[in-house]
């Protein structure tokens, strides 16, 4: 129990409700459903509590293949918390349109499909009063909304974020995706702390989106973690806009006060 409470000390907070409590969840539900109920007995709680409990025999003590079994689900807990880190800074790494190169010919395919629907806010914004003078409140809150998350230049990038992160770039002359450990140690503590904070919800995003990929695929064995993994696809995927907007203006902010001691005009 001692070694318990020292190691929750020297565990940091961040680290443990991110990464080893969603990894230690994920691992539960992946031998609960995946490996004892599977598509056929998906909903038979009653089938999973029987097998969890004659695989680890706690009756009478634990005996030597319990303490395996135990042993077993920690190293992969531990591992999958140690992974999604890797697998978040590759969605990352896509997010920010640095994609690499044996993945350019698809990246310039989806390049291209922006640009074809991409339409000017100003035009969007017409379109948006012409349908709610046709009476269509639906369609111009719609368009509304997509006119609120559209740049003003043509997309450059095979996604949304790569294009804010471009932009973001092209105002500081730093590449956000890059070039931030040099960022850090160029800013002050107020600043660092600032664009830690911007820097760190970008990642979590990532890390959501990393784990509700790894739920969606879960789902080809126990099919309710797929509608699971696709509500936290949904809600990562906006969460991960807001951090890339939260993260281009703050640094945009940082950089304008370092510059000129004032913040850029909206």
């Amino acid at each position: 129990m001692g070694l318990l409470v020292e190691l929750q000390k020297r565990i940091p907070d961040r680290w443990f409700l991110r990464r080893l409590l969603p990894a230690a969840l994920f691992v539960v539900v992946a031998i609960v459903g995946g490996g004892q109920l599977g598509q056929r007995h998906w909903n038979d709680l009653s089938l999973a509590r029987e097998r969890i409990a004659g695989a680890l025999r706690l009756s009478g003590g634990m005996s030597a293949d319990g303490v395996t079994s135990l042993v077993l689900v920690a190293v992969a807990v531990v591992s999958a918390a140690f992974a999604v880190p890797f697998a978040a800074g590759a969605i990352g790494a896509l997010a920010s349109g640095a994609w690499p190169w044996w993945l350019m010919p698809l990246g310039r395919r989806l390049t291209a499909w922006r640009v074809q629907r991409w339409a000017h806010p100003d035009e969007i914004a017409r379109n948006a009063v012409r349908a709610r003078g046709q009476g269509r409140e639906l369609r111009a809150d719609r368009l509304d909304a997509r006119r609120a998350r559209t740049g003003s230049d043509p997309p450059c990038s095979p996604t949304w974020s790569g294009d804010r992160f471009r932009e973001a770039e092209a105002r500081t002359n730093v590449g956000i995706a890059g070039e931030w450990t040099k960022m850090l140690l160029s800013a002050s503590d107020t600043t660092h702390s600032v664009l830690s904070e911007a820097r760190d919800a970008y990642d979590g995003a990532c890390e959501a989106l990393a784990w509700s990929i790894a739920f969606t695929i879960l789902g080809a064995w126990w099919w309710p973690a797929a509608p699971v993994g696709v509500v936290l696809w949904l809600a990562s995927w906006r969460s991960l806009r807001r951090a890339v907007r939260t993260l281009c203006r703050t640094t945009e902010a940082v950089f304008a006060i370092q510059r000129t001691g004032q913040l850029p005009q909206p």
